[in-house]
């Protein structure tokens, strides 16, 4: 098995997997438990399972005193990107909320130009417009009613929240941290808050009694948590961050087929020409080195046919 073939494959499962969030958090909201108490069993879950996988590697989870609070606050940033899109599912269809969250790579190039001063291409300002456009199609969706705009308003902060917490990883001490140690105790803070959040489990509505309750909180913390950290890290390190990042457009599409064919979600087709509009802008941004080059290896090879 070559390295390019087992990071695709690794890659399309991780981004597959991530896709299935709402598959185990929507019925889990329909058995009426809330919101913080889904999103413990998800962390606890995840923090368990991923910990007993990294010791059984052999992988050393101790921090350095100046490694804390940076990991404090991107864990508190991953964790409101999960709760505000989990949010967000009570006022849209999951499907939708899932593709405009993956807007994020354009805020991630829109940050790094504002803040870190970063060239932006007229390729990737192009793409940043088609984004919106896409985001606009799908906030008139059926083309008589609009998306709730408070659901729109957490999808679009679960965005930031996730994008600023990439750019603090890269721009942080936490860059030089090994991913797998650095991703436990970022699931770690995020256990610890919502855990503060049930009230030390006081506030806790719901514990598994039933087959479908244990399913639910099983496949929640390892289906769209552990499996995607595990395979996507494997992606990146054998086909590099940007066709990992390319690949990773096959979340929101598996979000959307699960809301079609199993939460009855609606498919216009406003909706589905926002989707793909998002979708191609952001494997474009992602993919704008690998665009320029070959479209500059075209014209090279078109000017050595013309002159020669």
């Amino acid at each position: 098995m070559t390295k390019n073939f087992k990071g695709t494959v690794c890659g399309i499962a991780g981004a597959m997997a991530y896709g299935t969030n709402p598959l185990f958090s929507l019925p889990l909201f329909k058995m009426g438990v809330d919101l913080e108490s889904v999103l413990f069993f998800r962390y606890a879950g995840a923090t368990l399972v991923f910990g007993i996988i990294l010791k059984l590697m052999g992988i050393k989870l101790g921090l350095k005193r100046h490694e804390i609070l940076p990991l404090f606050i991107m864990g508190l940033l991953f964790a409101l990107s999960s709760q505000t899109l989990y949010q967000s599912f009570f006022y849209m269809d999951a499907g939708i909320a899932c593709s405009i969250l993956f807007t994020y790579p354009i805020l991630v190039a829109v940050f790094q130009t504002v803040f870190f001063h970063q060239r932006t291409s007229l390729l990737t300002a192009l793409c940043i417009l088609t984004a919106v456009m896409g985001v606009c199609m799908l906030y008139r969706g059926d083309g008589r009613t609009t998306l709730n705009t408070a659901g729109l308003l957490l999808v679009v902060l679960s965005s930031i929240c996730y994008s600023i917490y990439i750019i603090g990883v890269d721009h942080s001490v936490l860059k030089n941290i090994p991913s797998g140690k650095m991703t436990f105790w970022v699931l770690v803070t995020g256990t610890l808050l919502f855990f503060l959040l049930t009230g030390c489990l006081t506030r806790l509505n719901f514990f598994p009694m039933t087959t479908a309750g244990w399913i639910n909180v099983f496949g929640v913390a390892l289906l769209p948590t552990v499996i995607p950290i595990f395979f996507i890290n494997i992606a990146i390190k054998n086909i590099g961050p940007t066709l990992s990042a390319i690949i990773g457009a096959l979340e929101p599409v598996t979000a959307l087929i699960i809301g079609v064919l199993v939460f009855n979600e609606h498919m216009t087709l406003p909706i589905a020409v926002g989707v793909f509009l998002i979708l191609v802008s952001v494997a474009t941004v992602v993919g704008g080195k690998y665009i320029n080059k070959m479209i500059r290896n075209f014209y090279k090879e078109a000017i050595k046919h013309l002159c020669g």
